[in-house]
């Protein structure tokens, strides 16, 4: 049995990822207040989306990285765009698909860092080129993060570095704060995919999308 307090952070969690899903899948989401909206699964054209120039995205690898990008990480021929410490300022305005891709990519990876080897890195970690690829690979690394924390204990929760994920404050935090910060992740994440679906779906409702 879960402890109580990681209880709400796994219904929360559930919650959010099931409404992400059904934004990006349908063929209806709940709208927040008990009602069940239609919405069409996520196109390419969706997924790959630039409403304004020069945003970071997911590229195929052979066509290297965008303006301000140095890198594309992840595996396999798509890569996403990224930088070294410091970042570009001000920041790059990044794609559903790279935002997408972020937030899979954390949830395997963190997954890995708290039950699985440890050793896993963004290098290992591969960058879909399709949507219907991208909302799977969200799917695979949601239930990995929430099988790791399946068999969490107090302790567990409050140890300091339980996860030894390299690309945040894990090392510094217990262990239901970064829980807590998952959640948060998928939450904010989630809304700024949906307001891009909504985004899309008005401009191209009024005229030719922007590319």
């Amino acid at each position: 049995m879960a402890p109580s307090r990681l209880v709400p952070l796994l219904e929360q969690f559930d919650w959010a990822c099931e409404r992400l899903t059904a934004r990006m899948a349908g063929p209806v989401m709940d709208s927040g207040d008990g009602s069940r909206t239609g919405v069409g699964p996520l196109t390419d054209e969706e997924y790959f989306w630039e409403p304004v120039p020069d945003c970071w995205s997911v590229r195929r690898r052979a066509d290297g990285p965008g303006r301000h990008a140095t890198s594309l990480a992840g595996a396999g021929d798509w890569g996403r765009d990224a930088a070294p410490h410091p970042h570009p300022s001000p920041p790059p305005f990044t794609t559903l698909a790279w935002r997408l891709s972020h937030l899979s990519e954390m949830l395997f990876l963190r997954a890995d860092h708290t039950v699985g080897t440890h050793k896993l890195t963004r290098d290992d970690h591969a960058v879909s080129g399709s949507a219907a690829e991208a909302v799977a690979a969200f799917d695979t690394g949601a239930k990995a993060w929430r099988n790791a924390l399946l068999n969490i204990d107090d302790a567990a929760l409050d140890t300091v570095g339980r996860c030894t994920y390299p690309h945040g404050s894990d090392a510094e935090e217990p262990f239901i704060d970064i829980v807590w910060w998952v959640n948060q992740e998928v939450l904010h994440h989630g809304a700024e995919i949906g307001l891009l679906r909504d985004l899309y779906r008005a401009g191209t409702s009024s005229g030719p999308a922007r590319s």
